[in-house]
């Protein structure tokens, strides 16, 4: 067992325990006067102790119950929803329901985890007013991490809503009579001044070059969700002076073997700009932190390993998305991003021009890893980005996708948002938008392009990033290419941008029921 992963599990199991601490205060976060020694008898002497608070901001933000992120990515046209969960499968088809659980859980936990983020800041801010100089310079680092994780909830949050709340403190009472809701625009430009703030008092660091919180949050963590804001802003000077930085730090690279960046062999590689970490610890029995990945997965198959548990086929890769793939020669990434039923291969040459002599040996319901998808109800295909092999389970451990991180940012983003903020007009010398598309491609074994047009880009970032937080669906959006998102029976308007707020949320805020996102 190397130093780095030695550190690593003593990171995951410290986030544990600290997450087990909030987990029994968060009665107490509805108190705004105990928010700020919601750790009880804290002595703030004790400078080293700061680390406390800001390993419980990790946990708590990694600690995303199983609709979450379902709600962020499931629609546009590289995914629909499947199974059982007729909220997730009317949201998918932009009929949106104000009494789905999924909405109402992504706002609570969400700005519970943001509530607590500045909780935490709050405690770091007191044991600096008794530290060093020293001391006070690790807080502000602290507090700048947080900074970073906070806004990545936010961030998700004003994708999925438009215009939400922007907590400033951890006083509750603040929002005890609002009366404005901040735009989109606003909520972006605050994560964009965010980061302004945090940067330069982050390590200058790869995510996985951390010794003391390996995969913790780093300058250029911060400089991806600068990016992605003013991405959102059309800002593409700033995306590509933001993108540009990271691409020239040198730091980081495409991990070689697409299949296995989504697996174990993929954790903290150095194409993670930040990821949610679990593990089982390196045991068949025991402790564990994890996320619930049986969402994504088949609910029927034949594992290489016997016992491996199935998942719930809520999740499916979409037809369209297989034939674009297909339709351009995709290998390695079709292969990575779609796991395969026979029955969604027979319902692929029934509908296209495709025949079975004409697919590739990779299109088949059992993967390179030996697992058999023999799922034919629920969805016809399953997502491969959330599939961990049965074999690459620790023996003992039987939870589908155990052990299995869950990547928010990474490099070949960069790349690409780097690239299209070019051709919509930015400018940046560390290399071209040709040169940005053409690393992408390579390693998917994809020939170079050369004049790369807005339309390219756009469509190897259909190829590389679908199934990932429901970046497709939020580009499109962006670009206004509602036509993309009207396809198998969908219609998509303008006015079906964001997901309607819950009701309880409605009810708790009355400004909520007059703004027409």
């Amino acid at each position: 067992m190397t130093q780095l992963y030695k550190i690593s599990i003593k990171f995951v199991v410290l986030a544990t325990s600290i997450g087990l601490t909030l987990t029994s205060c968060s009665d107490e976060l509805d108190q705004p006067e105990l928010n700020n020694n919601f750790a009880g008898g804290t002595d703030f002497s004790k400078t080293d102790d700061m680390i406390f608070s800001l390993i419980g901001t990790y946990q708590a933000v990694s600690d995303r119950g199983w609709e979450q992120p379902l709600v962020v990515s499931t629609r546009g046209d590289d995914v629909n929803a499947a199974g059982d969960q007729q909220g997730l499968k009317n949201q998918d088809r932009y009929v949106y329901d104000n009494s789905f659980f999924g909405s109402r859980t992504l706002w609570e936990t969400y700005y519970g985890d943001i509530i607590g983020a500045h909780t935490a800041m709050e405690q770091i801010e007191r044991y600096m007013e008794l530290a060093d100089d020293e001391g006070i310079a690790q807080g502000n680092r602290y507090i700048a991490e947080i900074k970073v994780l906070r806004s990545i909830l936010l961030f998700q949050l004003s994708q999925v809503y438009g215009a939400v709340f922007i907590p400033e403190s951890s006083d509750l009472n603040a929002f005890s009579d609002v009366t404005s809701v901040p735009t989109k625009e606003e909520v972006m430009q605050h994560i964009s001044d965010q980061m302004d703030e945090a940067i330069p008092l982050l390590p200058n660091l790869r995510p996985n070059e951390r010794t003391d919180l390996p995969g913790g949050v780093t300058r250029y963590t911060a400089l991806m969700v600068k990016a992605v804001a003013n991405q959102e802003l059309k800002n593409y000077q700033v995306v590509a002076d933001a993108a540009g930085q990271i691409i020239s730090s040198g730091k980081f690279s495409l991990y070689p073997d697409f299949y296995e960046l989504f697996k174990t062999p993929g954790k903290l590689s150095d194409e993670n700009l930040f990821e949610f970490q679990y593990s089982d610890f390196g045991s068949g029995q025991g402790e564990r932190v994890s996320h619930l990945y049986a969402p994504y997965g088949p609910n029927s198959w034949t594992p290489s390993v016997d016992g491996s548990s199935n998942g719930w086929g809520f999740f499916e890769p979409s037809m369209k998305f297989v034939e674009f793939m297909l339709d351009r020669g995709e290998t390695e990434r079709l292969e990575t991003s779609v796991f395969f039923t026979q029955k969604g291969i027979d319902s692929l040459v029934s509908t296209t021009s495709y025949t079975t002599a004409d697919l590739p040996a990779f299109v088949s319901p059992t993967t390179r890893d030996g697992d058999t998808n023999t799922s034919d109800v629920r969805a016809i295909f399953s997502s491969g980005k959330h599939y961990l092999p049965s074999n690459q389970l620790i023996t003992g451990r039987t939870e589908y996708g155990s052990n299995k991180n869950y990547i928010v940012f990474r490099y070949a983003e960069t790349l690409l948002m780097y690239a299209e903020a070019l051709l919509q007009g930015a400018s940046n010398s560390v290399m071209t938008a040709d040169e940005a598309v053409n690393i992408v491609r390579q390693r998917a074994g994809m020939d170079p392009l050369s004049g790369v047009t807005l339309d390219q880009v756009v469509d190897e970032k259909y190829a590389e990033l679908s199934m990932e937080w429901g970046k497709r669906f939020f580009d499109m959006v962006r670009l206004e290419r509602y036509d993309d998102l009207s396809y198998d029976g969908r219609t998509f308007t303008a006015d079906k941008k964001f997901v309607t707020y819950h009701q309880d949320q409605i009810d708790e805020f009355p400004i909520l029921g007059e703004i027409a996102n």
